[in-house]
């Protein structure tokens, strides 16, 4: 029993002549970081606010504020742990070790990260632009580090790793997306009324855009039609329910301007059974 209580004694006067001999240590670190942390907060949204007056891209806002933040904590962490005589100069070594051994177990997430930092410097495109890369196409809607969203017509996200899209051809329209169409006349029809009438159609939607304008005119000649291909812009948001509208508007507007759309068309040269046997018994 008694030692057990010499035991609890000196556990005790350990606590106690570590809490006089670093209290004060131990408070001064406590409060350089609730300062650094205040200040990494403080900063980063006065950085924010400023970039959004001068209307600077919000990606590229975020990743500055970010560096920011995380340069003005880890000053308040070095500041803190000199208050116990600590240098940081071991731990950075040891963090270097660390990195360099994880770097080979972690290249792809590395490389989605270095992507990441390639895309939000050099900016090929920005939040709201409408890009197609590998393979899919939509509304730029975040540039993370490790990722870009992207989100199509029927609100689909889709999320691209980043070095998917570095060293990649990117197609880039900003907010508007290209809708091409063909419509086929008959070759009896004047191309050039058909071309007005379709012109017309296009200039009564206000969400195909004016500039640039639509394109309009005779495409290719076929062999049933004289074909009016027909190109113009809309949001990208509302690609598929325009182009469907323009479409049927198209196909009734060239109805009421007496234009016909052909179909194809084939003639078929039937041989009778008899015709068959005198041309055999004419051939012997």
């Amino acid at each position: 029993m008694q030692e057990e209580l010499s035991a609890v004694q000196k556990l005790l006067n350990t606590v106690i002549e570590f809490c006089v001999n670093y209290s004060f240590q131990v408070l001064g670190a406590l409060i350089v970081l609730v300062i650094g942390v205040l200040a990494a907060n403080w900063i980063s949204g006065l950085l924010l606010n400023a970039f959004a007056k001068k209307k600077l891209d919000i990606t590229l806002s975020k990743f500055i504020t970010g560096v920011v933040k995380v340069l003005v904590l880890a000053f308040a962490v070095v500041i803190a742990l000199g208050k116990f005589g600590i240098t940081i100069a071991p731990f950075i070594a040891a963090m270097s070790a660390i990195a360099f051994g994880a770097s080979f177990a972690i290249q792809g997430p590395l490389s989605n990260y270095g992507a990441g930092i390639s895309i939000i410097l050099s900016r090929p495109f920005v939040v709201g632009d409408t890009i197609t890369v590998a393979g899919v196409s939509g509304v730029v809607q975040e540039v993370k580090l490790a990722c870009t969203v992207l989100a199509n017509e029927d609100g689909v996200k889709i999320t691209i790793p980043n070095k998917h899209i570095v060293g990649e051809i990117v197609h880039n329209s900003k907010t508007y997306k290209i809708v091409e169409s063909v419509v086929g006349i008959s070759y009896s029809d004047d191309p050039e009324k058909a071309v007005k009438t379709i012109r017309d159609i296009l200039a009564g939607f206000e969400v195909v855009a004016k500039e640039p304008g639509p394109q309009i005119g005779v495409q290719e000649f076929g062999d049933s039609s004289v074909n009016i291909g027909y190109r113009y812009w809309v949001p990208t948001n509302k690609y598929f329910q325009t182009s469907y509208a323009v479409n049927l508007a198209v196909f009734k507007g060239l109805q009421t301007a007496g234009i016909s759309i052909p179909f194809p068309q084939r003639d078929l040269h039937i041989v009778s059974q008899a015709n068959q046997t005198n041309l055999q018994g004419s051939a012997s």
